[in-house]
């Protein structure tokens, strides 16, 4: 947890929010956020309780900054490239690689993964090279 979290933990639940809505704006575990507030005398019943306005407010996972949702279009989960950048650099076991494929390389025999391309043949573009030119002259 980063020292910004344990800041928002804070100024979240002393606005009166709940664990459960903390762990969700700073996707952390709810299980962290208790064991915070615990630690820091953040515990117990809610200060208060935030109106109905905010509770459809959802903010930035890297910052913690609020973010403004518009209708009709995908939900934001960071408020710029920048943040998500950080966030996903961060956190590499979070990215779901669904479209990883293996092959061996037609030229050297090599086996090899490519992640995202379906129709990938070589291992390298120089193995490409020699199998399409062979190394001689096409003129």
């Amino acid at each position: 947890m980063t020292d910004t979290q344990r800041t928002q933990i804070k100024e979240l639940r002393l606005a009166g929010y709940g664990y459960k809505k903390i762990a969700q704006a700073l996707c952390l575990s709810v299980d962290t956020v208790k064991s915070y507030c615990r630690k820091n005398n953040l515990a117990g019943v809610m200060a208060g309780t935030p109106s109905s306005s905010v509770d459809g407010k959802s903010f930035c996972k890297q910052c913690g900054k609020e973010l403004l949702q518009k209708p009709n279009q995908k939900t934001l989960l960071f408020c710029n490239s920048e943040c998500r950048q950080i966030w996903w650099n961060a956190h590499p076991e979070m990215v779901n690689k669904k479209a990883i494929y293996y092959y061996q390389c037609p030229h050297c025999g090599k086996a090899f993964t490519a992640y995202g391309n379906a129709h990938r043949k070589y291992c390298s573009h120089s193995c490409y090279i020699a199998d399409r030119f062979g190394g001689e002259c096409h003129e």
